[in-house]
């Protein structure tokens, strides 16, 4: 071997250690983060198996789940159709839930009612958070005038019956679905906005807040990277919680008739046109619509308990 190929090998070999060690810190992120999945499913797994409600509650939203996405491909007749002939029947092999005072099949009416009454849910939280979570961060952690106008406005929404503003506002704008949505995330509002304020205010003179501004950070990149992520996990909590509540809210308002318009399936218009028949004896039009109702509010409400044991790291064994 001649004296430039020897030199070639050397140099090969001393730079080998150093490729070596700059891939170490890229493998350990992998690690760390794979770990992290591992421990959040881990956890997951424990509490689910510890706590019979927690596994109840998750099993059920499931099930709403999957109602909601294929319900109109899974119920036995179409929800809209109306048979005369067939009206006021009791719960039978044929009909499981009975039908209507117009010979709809309510079982399929209160499951396809389930996309209707998830949509509104989600969408209005996930307005909501939008609005009212980013607000009340950026209001904890700035301070100044941001914190008052958000304060006050939380104030001032509170300041009124949160159903009857709700009203208010459907009624002023139109019964209709994005205006529903719009309400419940409005009556939300003061909630979210007031737990991210109080989160942020805590964390923003926090040492990794710290860290991050003197590693050269802008605030806004602060806000979204370091103080949001913290506060997700009660945020998400909340997220549950409101969920159920937005659920009773759309029922609430097609109720007394400022919801959903008829025909469209959905389960507050359901318990309204069945609450007059249950003097003459047709409890099933109004029963199972207000079972389902019940049993969705439910599921967001224990389902909000097993996602704190989930997220919260303190909990976590």
């Amino acid at each position: 071997m001649n004296s430039h190929s020897r030199i070639s090998s050397v140099s090969a070999v001393a730079r080998a250690p150093k490729v070596a060690i700059a891939m170490k810190p890229v493998e350990a992120a992998g690690s760390a983060q794979t770990s992290g999945l591992k421990a959040v499913l881990r956890q997951t797994k424990y509490v689910i198996s510890e706590n019979p409600i927690t596994g109840f509650a998750f099993g059920l939203f499931i099930l709403l789940a999957v109602a909601a996405i294929f319900g109109p491909w899974i119920v036995p007749y179409d929800p809209l159709a109306s048979n005369t002939a067939q009206a006021l029947k009791p719960p039978s092999w044929q009909f499981w839930f009975g039908t209507d005072q117009l010979g709809r099949d309510i079982f399929s009416r209160v499951v396809v009612a389930t996309r209707l009454d998830m949509t509104i849910a989600v969408t209005s939280v996930a307005l909501v958070f939008a609005l009212g979570g980013i607000s009340g961060i950026a209001a904890g952690y700035f301070g100044g005038w941001i914190d008052i106008v958000v304060s006050r406005l939380a104030d001032m929404i509170m300041a009124f019956p949160l159903f009857v503003l709700a009203m208010g506002i459907v009624a002023a704008l139109g019964n209709t679905v994005t205006n529903i949505v719009i309400a419940t995330a409005i009556i939300n509002y003061p909630l979210y906005a007031r737990i991210a304020r109080a989160e942020a205010n805590v964390r923003r003179e926090a040492g990794f807040v710290m860290a991050a501004r003197l590693s050269g950070n802008s605030e806004w990149r602060i806000l979204f990277t370091q103080i949001l992520p913290n506060v997700m996990p009660i945020m998400v909590v909340q997220m549950s919680l409101t969920m159920g509540y937005a659920v009773l809210n759309a029922a609430g308002l097609s109720f007394i008739g400022l919801g959903v318009r008829p025909p469209t399936p959905e389960w507050g218009i359901m318990v309204a046109d069945g609450a007059g028949y249950i003097v003459s004896g047709e409890w099933w039009i109004a029963l199972f619509p207000g079972l389902a109702l019940m049993l969705a509010v439910f599921c967001f409400n224990l389902l909000g308990d097993g996602l704190r044991d989930i997220v919260d790291p303190q909990r976590r064994t």
